[in-house]
């Protein structure tokens, strides 16, 4: 059993309405190469300028233009979606959750994952970030059976925390999305190794989906969408600019691999 995979990249703005539409012309262009899932990148229908205008935007689960948009666009497009990162109202006031949605082909919400691990640095130069200021943190790793295998989730910042990777695959993870918006001086440090490893260490499939460029909140992302195999190969990348990566996942391949070099059998841990 296997899939064309896409992970898609973007340049998202502060416009929700213009971040959908690029989002569709993208989804399409994947479904055109064959593709049966796409990963959309973090934060891809809002790049909020300030705390206020994400909580404007901020919608309740289950509800909303942008949850209607992603299944309406599912429905037509025959194609199961994580749908990035999204803000969804939480329990602490004045807070959001970068919540990732999973959309079958019907346009159903099969699964949700809020980021759990949230990017609270300084990076020098004035470039600073402190996501738990907006951000309320997910508490509960997150695994869905797809009609390929079982596909578990996380995002961005959450792939420098092996822990949670093992407890995806603990619960029967064959491959990954990893929506991101990784900074430029983070993402040419450690983006690919990053990514490169969790897939070796977990024999898992990595579908990685960036945010590119200068965004007009003033942010500037590393891009580099890729789709990693389970042998750690780089199977496609985009380096900059918008645009879709594809790749097939394939479930043979991974057991094969699994068979070979048994790893995640062996952990003592």
């Amino acid at each position: 059993m296997s899939v064309i995979a896409a992970a898609i990249q973007m340049r998202s703005g502060s416009r929700v309405d213009a971040n959908l539409a690029a989002a569709r012309r993208q989804l399409q262009r994947a479904r055109a190469a064959g593709c049966g899932l796409a990963v959309l990148p973090e934060n891809f229908a809002l790049m909020a300028r300030s705390p206020e205008e994400r909580l404007m935007h901020a919608e309740a689960p289950g509800d909303g233009p942008i949850q209607e948009a992603l299944r309406s666009l599912c429905r037509e497009l025959g194609l199961w979606l994580v749908a990035g990162t999204i803000p969804l109202r939480g329990a602490v006031p004045g807070k959001v959750r970068a919540a990732s949605l999973v959309y079958d082909d019907r346009g159903d919400c099969v699964a949700r994952y809020d980021k759990m691990h949230l990017f609270d640095v300084d990076l020098g130069d004035g470039e600073r970030y402190a996501e738990s200021d907006a951000f309320e943190p997910g508490t509960e790793p997150m695994v869905v059976a797809t009609p390929w295998g079982r596909l578990g989730l996380a995002v961005c910042y959450d792939v420098r925390f092996p822990e949670l990777f093992r407890a995806l695959i603990a619960s029967g993870a064959e491959f990954v999305s990893l929506p991101a918006a990784f900074t430029v001086p983070t993402g040419r440090a450690h983006w690919e190794v990053l990514v490169r490893a969790r897939a070796i260490e977990n024999t898992c499939y990595v579908v990685a989906a960036a945010q590119t460029g200068r965004h007009d909140n003033g942010r500037q992302t590393y891009g580099h969408s890729l789709i990693v195999d389970p042998w750690g190969r780089v199977l496609a990348q985009r380096p900059a600019g918008a645009g879709v990566v594809t790749a097939r996942l394939d479930r043979e391949h991974l057991e094969a691999i699994r068979q070979r070099l048994p790893s995640i059998t062996h952990r003592r841990l």
